[in-house]
């Protein structure tokens, strides 16, 4: 649910975009400054390990669509208001409603009733946030609100789960975090809401899951993908090459002579399980130029090169683009 901490910290600011910016913008964003901020790659860095901490926390609210409009709405008021937890009997507010009808701030803290009273007669209706229900007599009674919450869990416990517990109101709560649980995914405990006004059923906890990226690996659905570097020579004339996986050991893969870059490599069963079934490890190749040579490689390749076929293996690309363009 929305805090103090929305009024003094500006989200946007923290990932260093915009405010209009693209759900794939933000998503690329958060994964250039995880990567750059996680603590495996700044062992020791306590500043390091509280930035990746407020970057994954502002991607936890601004990636969520409902999450991200409240966020907005209430750095829209001004940091002069208050919230408080939703308990039994709090309205939520603090100040918020004083400064627009004359009261001191921080002076007064609001009811459920009161804000049923002061909005009913504002907008014409039986209270505030109230469908019809036993609330002032109408039908049977009210559920409780439902209650949004965020929690960030590391990439390998999103892949197996695990046992998290959340600071929900007054006291801790534990939830399970299913195994396969994906970035973003909502989590919806009934009944762990704010409790009925009239004696109803309580409302939900929705829980919004954030993982953070791993150094190595990218889920895609059910698979995993890897970026593996070969030589060229290896990719020219052929060579068996090690692979990691999720789990820490290796396979060993052969590499066909002529492979080019981009080429997708795949190991069957190594992605990620979960009741719907069990992705594979995708392994992209990705040719590694050697960016210093002797200077017996480089006579070396240069005898290579004037070996070949004259060939320009950009011929039809330029045949193409010239196509197009008439």
């Amino acid at each position: 649910m929305a805090s103090q901490d929305w009024f003094d910290k500006d989200f946007y600011a923290v990932l260093g975009v915009s405010k209009d910016v693209s759900d794939a913008e933000l998503k690329k964003t958060y994964r250039k400054l995880a990567r750059q901020y996680h603590p495996d790659s700044n062992p020791g860095d306590a500043a390091a390990e509280a930035r990746f901490k407020n970057i994954s926390e502002a991607y936890s609210v601004l990636s969520d669509k409902e999450l991200r409009q409240e966020y907005d709405q209430i750095r829209a008021m001004g940091s002069g208001a208050r919230f408080t937890a939703g308990g039994q009997g709090a309205g939520g507010f603090d100040d918020v409603f004083g400064g627009m009808f004359g009261q001191p701030r921080g002076g007064t803290r609001y009811q459920q009733s009161d804000f049923d009273d002061l909005l009913g007669g504002m907008f014409g209706n039986g209270g505030f946030g109230r469908t019809s229900g036993g609330f002032r007599g109408f039908g049977g009674p009210t559920k409780g609100r439902d209650v949004a919450a965020t929690t960030t869990v590391d990439f390998l416990t999103a892949i197996r789960g695990d046992t998290v517990t959340l600071q929900v109101g007054a006291k801790p709560l534990r939830v399970r975090i299913p195994a396969g649980v994906s970035d973003g995914q909502k989590i919806r405990l009934k009944g762990k809401g704010e409790p009925s006004p009239d004696g109803g059923e309580a409302g939900d906890l929705v829980l919004t899951v954030t993982v953070r990226p791993h150094p190595v690996f990218e889920r895609d659905g059910l698979n995993l993908r890897v970026d593996v570097p070969v030589t060229f020579v290896e990719a020219t004339l052929g060579a068996t090459i090690e692979v990691p996986t999720l789990e820490g050991d290796v396979v060993r893969l052969r590499v066909t002579p002529g492979t080019p870059s981009g080429r997708v490599l795949r190991v069957k069963g190594r992605g990620i399980t979960t009741a719907k079934g069990t992705g594979d490890l995708l392994a992209t190749v990705q040719v590694a130029v050697p960016n210093h040579l002797t200077g017996d490689a480089r006579r070396l390749l240069e005898e290579f090169a004037a070996a070949m076929p004259d060939e320009n293996p950009r011929t039809d690309l330029l045949d193409t683009a010239r196509s197009a363009a008439h």
